[in-house]
């Protein structure tokens, strides 16, 4: 992993079942112009913030951490958390999840005048639903060296002869949301070396019992 960008197998190990994204407010039917506003501003980091609580929600599954939320406007209109292993789903990223809750909002998988705020770059599959959705900005935190489709690997939204065209903005909070990858998949690692090592002596323990042989063992006397 690059220090900057998402570590290996970003989005997918363990196996805890998670909730559903669900939607935090209905709005109404007209799409207002998003804001304009500095290449990052404070206000996306309000809403990435939120998106990394949202990422907080995988995490305590036991998820790959990775949160997105959809806003219109101001407004909040859904979140949604990477949850493909517990649900037994590929699709189930964080941004799809808040996607879908979106479009059941508010009645509509069009979603014009909306941005979407995602804890990690957007993969191919994620950059598709997208671009269907008609998003007006998509926002990241951290970098995906190994399946990012917003330039770290491919481009997907730099096609112009694509009929909808997403501005896309990197890189917000990255180090924090960067962490959180990081600390995940550490944690994950070490859990791994004290199973391997409980394993051990346990196999240890056996084979030093009266009557019991490890075949794959010799005995030093």
């Amino acid at each position: 992993m690059t220090p900057s960008g998402a570590p290996d197998d970003a989005r997918e190990p363990d196996d805890t079942p998670s909730e559903a994204a669900a939607p935090l407010a209905a709005a109404s039917a007209e799409s207002p112009p998003i804001p304009e506003s500095d290449p990052v501003s404070e206000r996306d980091r309000h809403f990435m913030r939120l998106a990394q609580a949202a990422a907080d929600k995988a995490r305590a599954a036991g998820e790959v951490p990775v949160g997105a939320v959809l806003v219109r406007g101001d407004e909040v209109i859904a979140t949604g958390f990477n949850h493909p292993i517990g649900t037994h789903d590929p699709s189930a990223h964080a941004e799809m999840a808040a996607l879908r809750a979106a479009g059941a909002a508010l009645g509509n998988y069009r979603l014009p005048g909306c941005e979407l705020y995602v804890t990690l770059e957007p993969c191919l599959m994620c950059a598709g639903a997208i671009m269907h959705a008609r998003i007006s900005r998509v926002v990241y935190g951290a970098r995906d060296p190994k399946t990012g489709a917003c330039g770290s690997v491919v481009d997907a939204f730099s096609n112009a002869q694509l009929n909808h065209h997403t501005s896309v903005v990197g890189g917000v909070l990255e180090t924090e949301c960067g962490d959180a990858l990081r600390a995940f998949f550490a944690e994950r690692r070490r859990a791994s070396r004290e199973a391997r090592r409980a394993a051990a002596e346990a196999a240890d323990a056996a084979s030093a019992q009266p009557g019991r042989t490890n075949p794959g063992r010799t005995d030093p006397h």
